[in-house]
């Protein structure tokens, strides 16, 4: 990125830096939980499952990639070792040990709930001190919306067949 690019961000770079490293761990250990749920996942409408989370995976994907080329843009570094991405995680990472539809649904809501949430508050915390950051952010939030909304109406299906 360019001087001019660079000098918008201005004071708030490493502040800035920091929010998009966390970003980039969440992005990259919530596409492993994806992945590796779709490999794993039993149960009942397994197929329509396997499918969902391999598009969010693929998702999750595209935002460590947004979120490292924002971090590169600035003269940052990306994390560079999975080992960071467990030290520097808003959201954590919650391996699939049961294995059926109903809780790897649950825990990749959960995961979707606290992107939303970091997102939303990278969103409110950079406003216009970076706009580029902040558009970066929104597209992120607007996914992670539909994530969550997507994993919740599986678990509504779910929940009509496992009463019949």
């Amino acid at each position: 990125m360019g001087t001019k690019g660079r000098e918008i961000v201005g004071e708030h770079l490493d502040r800035v830096l920091e929010l998009l490293n966390k970003a980039f761990a969440d992005e990259w250990l919530a596409y492993y939980q994806y992945w590796i749920g779709a490999k794993v996942v039993e149960g009942p409408m397994k197929d329509a499952v396997i499918a969902e989370l391999m598009q969010h995976a693929a998702d999750e994907l595209r935002h460590a990639d947004m979120v490292s080329n924002r971090i590169i843009q600035l003269g940052g570094t990306p994390l560079i070792s999975p080992k960071q991405w467990f030290e520097w995680t808003n959201c954590g990472y919650e391996a699939p040990e049961n294995p059926f539809v109903e809780m790897v649904l649950e825990q990749n809501i959960s995961g979707e709930q606290c992107a939303i949430s970091i997102y939303n508050s990278i969103i409110a915390e950079i406003g216009m001190k970076d706009p580029v950051t902040y558009n970066i952010a929104v597209q992120i939030l607007e996914d992670e919306v539909e994530h969550e909304e997507d994993l919740q109406a599986l678990l509504v299906d779910l929940g009509v067949i496992l009463k019949k």
